[in-house]
């Protein structure tokens, strides 16, 4: 399967901005995008003012890497969103949001999307008592996602959810028993990102 193998901190650098894709580091002095914040490259400090096409790619390549998605995968979740009645981008943030591997980083069991779709791939999770190991499942409203029992004791998981101090209104945790349950489908006021979907609308209705 097809994967990003660089230094993710590059991703940051291009767009401008903290994706936070690296968990808690990307928290303290360490980030590289606190010390380098201009584009990587060697022409990274001297990029020329974006077009309206520019900044419509830019979303999209943003949104992107926010949630871990390659580029066949996102198009197909876009075609998605516009068979779905409502808006197709607040409908495209809403699949994007109910991947597995993002309910996980939600409800705190890990520091980073990155790590969630690892521990979803390992097989720590369950979801409705059944282990899930794919990271594009989509959740629904009334599914219960919890930690494997055997998995609980590992420090990563332990710490990132003792760091957890609240979770989406439309998650419900619970974290003396390792276990979230989706109460609703996620609206767009839930989605705490710096996203100007409109963009992407644009984009793919050139």
């Amino acid at each position: 399967m097809a994967r990003y193998t660089e230094s993710v901190c590059k991703l940051c650098r291009r767009e401008g901005m903290k994706l936070f894709l690296k968990g808690d580091k990307c928290y303290t002095d360490k980030c590289p995008f606190a010390r380098r914040s201009y584009a990587p490259g060697q022409h990274g400090q001297n990029r020329k003012k974006l077009t309206n096409y520019g900044m419509q790619l830019r979303e999209k390549q943003k949104v992107r890497r926010y949630y871990g998605v390659l580029e066949r995968q996102f198009a197909n979740y876009y075609e998605e969103a516009e068979r779905m009645k409502g808006i197709t981008g607040e409908n495209l943030l809403q699949l994007l949001e109910r991947r597995l591997d993002n309910v996980v980083f939600r409800l705190g069991f890990a520091s980073s999307r990155a790590q969630a779709r690892q521990f979803v791939r390992h097989g720590h999770i369950k979801v409705n008592g059944k282990k899930v190991d794919i990271p594009s499942f989509l959740v629904k409203p009334g599914d219960v996602v919890a930690v494997k029992e055997k998995s609980r004791s590992l420090d990563f998981i332990k710490d990132s959810l003792e760091a957890t101090s609240s979770v989406p209104d439309w998650l419900e945790l619970n974290k003396e028993s390792y276990e979230g349950k989706v109460v609703s489908m996620p609206r767009r006021e839930h989605i705490d990102l710096p996203i100007e979907e409109h963009l992407i609308v644009e984009l793919y209705s050139r």
